[in-house]
């Protein structure tokens, strides 16, 4: 009798973990119907249905929505303009988005639409050789920031207040660049708006710093940051911030993905100083997003990695390789990849 109360109960204990397995963090795949490399994401609610207006975009001009959750994707097209690469989106809705390609001078522009993608309007660009953006992140509809590459030893950071006319922060506002410092176009995360005048950029290449400005970019704080910068390949891809108030910055060597060192690090004092999680994501991250008060989670090329206690921790979970992340909330949690891939974050325990 013993012994079969002791099978029993050892019945019951891997019962419950398979159960616990079963309903481990994962990624739903949305299909897209393009090959693209996509890097940038974004989303909406509709409230006239009900649904969520999803936005991606990527390599070779493609621009993709969904108004169905993701179940269906129409292809759109800024057109006579194929080969630009579109590392960013911003949704507002299902018919208003920003959109912001990357590349060198004028293959760098911001486009918006306020009709579904039917048209597009350029609203930036720039002959010289040396502009590179990098990022896009917005408030509201009127009020967005980017972030370019340095010219001449300086960041360059653009911003708007009616959603219409870009303006570039005066060289003297703008924040110097160390030598061989740079910003990654990898996931359209490396630029964070907390408010009108509130404002965190990331930097790599040989550096791994937070660059935090408090009145709109007139004046900025650096901070170094606990995260591996020993080469070009290296440094900080992205920032978020959660409800509380708590930053998380991801990064590490995309040249070598798999190095599980470095790749994290959090403040809790508006990024006056920096700390290492006692646990690192699984590898290199190119992109991250808070969910809630206190969860976080982390996506690159070799994986996902998820916090449930403020970044100190991480862990990993199977899931395909992944470039952007965006939360509209803990439900509602889109990423993009190579080869076209769309995803949806399932959480372990949804609500």
């Amino acid at each position: 009798m013993p012994g079969s109360i002791s099978r029993f109960v050892l019945v019951l204990f891997f019962l419950a973990l398979s159960v616990r397995a079963s309903h481990a963090q994962s990624w739903k795949t949305l299909a897209s119907g393009t090959d693209s490399n996509l890097r940038g994401i974004s989303a909406a609610k509709i409230p006239s249905t009900g649904h969520i207006a999803i936005w991606a975009s990527g390599a070779h001009g493609v621009i993709l929505r969904s108004l169905d959750d993701g179940a269906t994707w129409t292809r759109l097209s800024v057109p006579g303009q194929p080969d630009l690469d579109f590392r960013g989106i911003v949704a507002f809705s299902d018919t208003t988005a920003y959109l912001m390609s990357s590349g060198d001078g004028d293959k760098s522009r911001i486009y918006k639409t306020t009709n579904g993608g039917q048209s597009w309007e350029q609203l930036y660009t720039d002959i010289n050789k040396s502009f590179f953006l990098d990022s896009i992140a917005c408030l509201s509809e009127k009020i967005c920031f980017a972030l370019g590459d340095p010219i001449n030893g300086k960041f360059l950071v653009i911003h708007t207040i009616d959603g219409q006319h870009w303006i570039p922060l005066p060289p003297k506002n703008r924040p110097d660049a160390l030598p061989k410092e740079g910003a990654f176009a990898a996931s359209n995360s490396n630029l964070l708006v907390v408010s009108e005048t509130e404002l965190y950029f990331v930097t790599g290449g040989f550096a791994a710093r937070v660059l935090h400005s408090t009145d709109a970019g007139k004046t900025w704080a650096a901070s170094a940051v606990p995260v591996a910068a020993d080469n070009a390949s290296s440094g900080i891809f992205a920032i978020t911030r959660s409800q509380e108030n708590q930053l998380v910055a991801v990064g590490g060597d995309y040249a070598n993905p798999t190095i599980a060192l470095r790749t994290a690090a959090f403040s809790t004092d508006n990024a006056n100083s920096w700390q290492s999680p006692a646990q690192q994501p699984t590898g290199y991250r190119s992109a991250v997003s808070a969910l809630n008060a206190n969860e976080f989670l982390a996506v690159g090329p070799t994986g996902s990695d998820f916090s449930t206690d403020n970044a100190a921790q991480w862990k990993s979970f199977p899931a395909p390789p992944l470039n952007a992340i965006f939360a509209l909330d803990a439900n509602h949690v889109y990423a993009v990849g190579p080869h076209g891939l769309i995803t949806q974050f399932v959480p372990a325990n949804p609500k």
